[in-house]
């Protein structure tokens, strides 16, 4: 068969999937709600969403939505929607201040990583995971919902202490992009509401409202015709729906409520230009906005049919650009272009770039040019198939997974649905529907959306914001205008449809001779299978059922850049990169992904500083294009000047960018405190780094790693059958080399200054400071002791929020991390890390050095280790449900030698960690007379 004939054969497949009965779709139908969920409206107006689900199992997500969010803010209110946020946390009806996280937290429910929150121009969510193995806690769960909805006491002093907090979010926030945005935004949406109801709001009015100011905004907006509830997990949909009416079926709407009206963005009149300059600005960019448009809600088939025409002209525009970018002088480092959405009920046609060497002009000329393309002459057949087949592989996964979907997900499904009207037909509605139409769509639908889409000679608003540094100057705002006009006139040829490119061949390779497995063994109490084969190489399987179509390898051994000399330093940082941007086998990266349309399967492999990695993942289907591309890793590297030159290029740009950024600097001076000039440690990039690179020896040390398979046991983890995929093992893997190479790690005495070493510095123009404290030494490692420095670590944490965020109100986010380490010798490093203002710095060094006290003399409380080990077993259950833990800690078990059985004993060692033990471990870890201390502050 010819390579078209395959993909035609894969695409009539993939429209042949199998999906509930459908009758033939009307498009002036309305997408009709599917059986999978329970969708209704309580009396006074709040709607509810149901659904059981049993992924993960013994967990139930509930979600507070309201449309409600910064556009509602009266003038003397701007921050006071996220404010009424922070405040759902600091005291209800139910629950007094600071009780609400405690009591959360002793059943498992951390802070941050599943108790949350966020506030939007348009809508305010809260987030909450209960666990449902005690009846009580799904009751409480609905009933912390209830005080989020009516029930906040918003008490001036709590108020006031979560001032401080808030400001120092806002101070987070600081620094070049806010400054850009907050030009930016105003041209963007054309003088709307918008660019100045930003959901931070106003320092000054932080400081300065008065509690009445924002009661006044919780009681006009926080009410049930104006809210959802989602409720998605282990709970029958009967007494989910009992539970919610019992809790909101008692709140009222106002006597005279205001009015929730849609806010406006009105038509740009004429093109205009903004330039905007930031001496700290990340990356140089170009944007160009069209036109406005209304963006109705997706509430019919022909609403339905038409966002999967656009899908397919995004997915072809962006391909072509991705071409462009590949270019030996590229006309952008990346390059976008699209209809998105700007906000609720509008959105727009964009191009986007960030900025090469070249600066603002070839950008425009290439954005401009493919645009118009694309508008004038549409897109090919061969282009419309690829886009086709991607996209219905992605159905295909979705129906695959339907039964294994997270709870979370369909949770943000139905957040969307009462927010924007997204549709929610359910995965075998959608799937029947999506073959339907995607079918139906021919060459002529969408070029038909590309030409409306795409508005010609329309006004535009073209912005260009960088750092205005000396390389690499700003342009004039005419001469923005007077390149789009230039481009949009210019002659633009239609591709030429008797030259579509160099021809693919039909498979990505010829299948090698095979080798065999000639051993196997099986272990039942972990569910996996050992292969041995002919070439040496291990190959460790667990199928499982956790992911319908999802098969995920990996294999790391001991070795790594550092095994290279010193005067291979770059070359061995970067040769990873390098050959991965010149392609895989015969095809450049481009062609490798025309290659795969319809098909999901990805491999990497790469360096650390000690450890040779493979990564790969794939569909269930697509297991043998995922070892195919492992086998051509092994195989040799595609040498390409043109990719070569492009990829060095990108990677100087962007390096000079960072340069300037302050916290590019920070770490910089963290290392090199703790380092000095060692030149082996792993820094930022710099553009000078790329005159000691040479594509020649880059491949070069990239291949004394990768042309060997010896030493690598590869892990296999997913939806696969045994007896299918070791066909595929015998050919794939074990016909590929296992020559003899080093598979020891090099320790190049890269070691921490000791003592106590103190180091400041000043960068950035905003009142920011951050501060670093550095705890490092040897130490004995074993999997039991980093068990319990993690517990010590995430006990710390807990207190430094309770006391240098919610006490002191001296930080927004920041704490302790650390790890006890093995390789290349055995060590541990504690680091505390906080953004915080100028003025706070020497409180929170103190305020720190008081809980490593408290700790070092008393241990933990009782209750804190409690919450940890509780967070941490339902953590555990979870994980081992999923394809990634297992994958990572069989992978790391193979790769040290050490028995995978104890994962099987997880939840003892977990139990027997006792406070005594954290406490010893910080009298061990925290040693006062070796640490460093790093502070930033800003320039002025």
């Amino acid at each position: 068969m010819t390579h078209s004939l395959v993909r035609r054969a894969c695409l009539a497949l993939l429209l042949a999937l199998p999906c509930a009965a459908q009758a033939q779709i009307k498009l002036d139908d309305p997408i009709p709600v599917g059986p999978q969920v329970r969708v209704g409206t309580l009396a006074n107006g709040l709607r509810y969403y149901i659904q059981k689900n049993a992924k993960p199992a013994g967990k139930l997500e509930l979600r507070l939505v309201l449309k409600v969010g910064s556009i509602l803010e009266d003038e003397d209110q701007q921050g006071l929607a996220h404010f009424a946020e922070h405040m759902a946390f600091n005291g209800s009806a139910n629950f007094k201040k600071n009780a609400l996280i405690s009591y959360l937290e002793s059943i498992g429910v951390k802070m941050g990583a599943d108790l949350n929150a966020y506030t939007g121009f348009n809508e305010t969510v809260y987030i909450l995971p209960i666990p449902t193995d005690n009846k009580e806690n799904v009751a409480k769960g609905f009933l912390v919902l209830e005080d989020w909805a009516h029930g906040l006491t918003l008490e001036p002093a709590s108020i006031d202490e979560e001032r401080g907090i808030v400001l120092e979010e806002l101070r987070l926030g600081k620094g070049a992009a806010d400054r850009l945005n907050k030009v930016v935004m105003p041209k963007v949406f054309n003088g709307s509401l918008y660019a100045r109801r930003l959901p931070i709001g106003q320092e000054e009015v932080l400081k300065t409202f008065k509690p009445a100011t924002l009661a006044r905004f919780y009681r006009d907006w926080y009410r049930p015709d104006l809210m959802a509830v989602v409720a998605v997990g282990d709970i029958e949909p009967a007494e989910a729906q009992a539970l919610i009416e019992r809790h909101f079926g008692k709140l009222k709407n106002p006597a005279a409520p205001r009015a929730r009206t849609a806010t406006a963005i009105p038509a740009r009149a004429a093109s205009e230009a903004l330039v905007v300059t930031d001496a700290e600005a990340r990356v140089n960019t170009l944007l160009i906005r069209y036109p406005v448009q209304a963006a109705p809600p997706e509430t019919h088939f022909r609403d339905y049919r038409a966002n999967l025409v656009n899908s397919l002209f995004s997915a072809m525009l962006s391909q072509r650009l991705r071409a462009l970018a590949q270019q030996a002088d590229p006309p952008f480092m990346a390059g976008g272009s699209g209809v998105s959405r700007m906000t609720q009920g509008y959105r727009s046609y964009a191009s986007s770039a960030s900025l090469g060497q070249g600066g603002a002009a070839p950008a425009i000329a290439a954005l401009v040019r493919e645009s118009e393309r694309a508008r004038r002459f549409g897109f090919s057949a061969p282009e419309l198939e690829r886009a086709k087949l991607n996209l219905l592989r992605s159905v295909e996964s979705a129906w695959e997974k339907r039964d294994k979907t997270n709870s979370a997900e369909y949770a943000a499904e139905y957040i969307r649905n009462f927010l924007d009207q997204e549709a929610i037909p359910g995965v075998e509605n959608e799937v029947a529907f999506a073959r339907e139409l995607c079918a139906g769509i021919g060459l002529d639908d969408v070029n038909a959306y590309a030409r409306a889409a795409i508005p010609a000679q329309a006004p535009k608003l073209v912005v260009y914001t960088g750092s205005g540094q000396p390389g690499a100057p700003a342009p004039a705002g005419e001469s923005l205008l007077a390149a789009v006009a230039a481009a949009e006139a210019a002659p633009i040829a239609a591709p030429d449809p008797a030259n579509p490119g160099k021809a693919l061949p039909d498979a990505l390779m010829a299948p090698p001779k095979p080798g065999a497995i000639v051993a196997e063994t099986r272990d039942e109490a972990l569910g996996t299978t050992t292969l041995t084969l002919s070439n040496g190489v291990r190959v460790l399987l667990k199928p499982t059922d956790f992911s319908g179509d999802q098969v995920a390898l990996m294999s790391t051994r001991y070795g790594g850049e550092l095994l290279f000399d010193d005067k291979d330093n770059f070359n061995a940082r970067y040769a990873d990169e390098i050959v991965t941007a010149m392609g895989t086998g015969q095809f450049t990266p481009l062609e490798l992904e025309q290659m795969l349309a319809g098909k999901k399967a990805v491999v990497s492999a790469g360096q650390t500083s000690h450890t040779d990695f493979v990564r790969g993942l794939a569909g269930s289907k697509d297991v043998e294009a995922m070892l195919q591309l492992l086998h051509l890793r092994f195989s040799g590297v595609r040498r390409d000047e043109v990719l070569y030159r492009s990829y060095i290029g990108k990677r100087i740009e962007v390096a000079r960018n960072a340069q300037i950024q302050p916290e590019a600097r920070f770490q910089e001076a963290i290392l090199e405190t703790l380092y000095g000039r060692h030149p082996r440690v792993a820094r930022g990039s710099r553009p000078e780094d790329f005159d000691q690179v040479s594509l020649e020896r880059a491949v070069a040390l990239h291949r004394a790693r990768f042309s060997s398979v010896k030493g690598f046991t590869f892990v296999i983890v997913g939806s696969f059958d045994p007896a299918a995929i070791k066909p595929l093992l015998a050919t794939y893997l074990a016909s590929l080399p296992a020559t003899e190479l080093p598979l020891g790690f090099r320790d190049v005495g890269i070691r921490p200054v000791k003592g106590v070493v103190k180091t400041a510095l000043r960068a950035g123009s905003e009142p920011k400071s951050s501060v670093v404290l550095n705890f490092t030494g040897e130490a004995s490692w074993s999997e039991d002791e980093a068990l319990r420095l993690q517990a010590m670590i995430d006990v710390i944490n807990i207190r430094v929020r309770e006391v240098l965020r919610e006490k002191l109100a001296l930080i927004y986010g920041g704490g302790l991390r650390g790890t006890l380490g093995r390789i290349p010798y055995q060590h541990y490093s504690l680091v505390f890390s906080y953004p915080t203002g100028p003025a706070n710095v020497a409180r929170v060094i103190e305020a720190t050095h008081a809980e490593i006290a408290r700790m070092k003399a008393q241990g933990p409380d009782q209750a804190d280790l409690e919450k940890v080990r509780t967070h941490w077993l339902q953590k555990h259950r979870e994980n081992l449900r999923t394809n990634g833990y297992w994958l990572a800690a069989l992978d790391d078990a193979a790769r040290d030698g050490t028995d995978p059985a104890r994962l099987l004993g997880y939840e003892q060692r977990v139990g027997a960690i006792t406070a005594a033990q954290l406490r010893d471990a910080a009298r061990r870890y925290f040693d006062p007379a070796n640490m460093i201390e790093v502070v930033m502050n800003p320039e002025k």
